[in-house]
C-alpha cells in the first residue's frame, strides 16, 4: 500500500448507507459493500463512504480488511449475511445478470457526526468534481477529513 493509496472512497446510495448504519448499530462488526463486476480497492487501510444524490455527502468511514471477486453466488453465501440486502433475491436484482461481483469487506464503521459536502471533499482531493465508481485518498487528506479539519 502506498501513501496515495491508504484510503479508498466508495460510492453508494442513500437507500444502502442506511441499511448500512441500521447494521451497524446492532452490532454486525464486519461488513461487505458489493460492487457488480471486478472493481473496487486491491489494498488500503480505511473505506470512506460518500451518499450520492441527494446528500452530496461523505457519512463515514470504517476499517478496509479484503477485497474478494467471485461467482455471484458463492460470495453470496459465504458473505451474504455481511451485506445491507435483506434477501438473496434483492441482492441479484442489485447485480444483475453479472455472474462474477467483488465484496469489498470492512470492520469498524462510524459515521461523521457532522457530514462534510462534496465541494469541501473536491476542495481537498483537487478533483474536479465526485467519482462515479471510487478513487484512492492519500493519508494526509483521509487524515484531514477524519479530524475534521475540512
Amino acid at each position: 500500500m502506498t501513501e496515495e493509496h491508504y484510503a479508498y472512497l466508495l460510492v453508494e446510495d442513500e437507500k444502502w448507507w442506511n441499511r448500512r448504519c441500521t447494521r451497524n448499530r446492532t452490532g454486525n462488526a464486519v461488513h461487505a459493500f458489493v460492487r457488480r463486476g471486478k472493481v473496487g480497492p486491491k489494498d488500503a487501510r480505511k473505506i470512506l463512504f460518500y451518499v450520492k444524490r441527494p446528500a452530496k455527502q461523505m457519512r463515514g468511514f470504517a476499517e478496509f480488511l479484503e477485497r474478494i471477486t467471485g461467482a455471484k453466488d458463492e460470495l453470496w453465501n459465504q458473505y451474504g449475511s455481511e451485506t445491507v440486502f435483506e434477501s438473496r433475491d434483492e441482492y441479484n436484482s442489485f447485480v444483475g445478470g453479472r455472474s462474477n461481483v467483488t465484496f469489498i469487506r470492512f470492520k469498524g464503521m462510524e459515521e461523521f457526526e457532522k457530514p462534510i459536502n462534496s465541494n469541501d471533499i473536491c476542495a481537498a482531493t483537487g478533483a474536479k468534481q465526485m467519482p462515479q465508481g471510487g478513487r484512492y485518498l492519500a493519508r494526509e487528506t483521509v487524515n484531514s477529513i477524519i479530524k475534521g479539519e475540512l
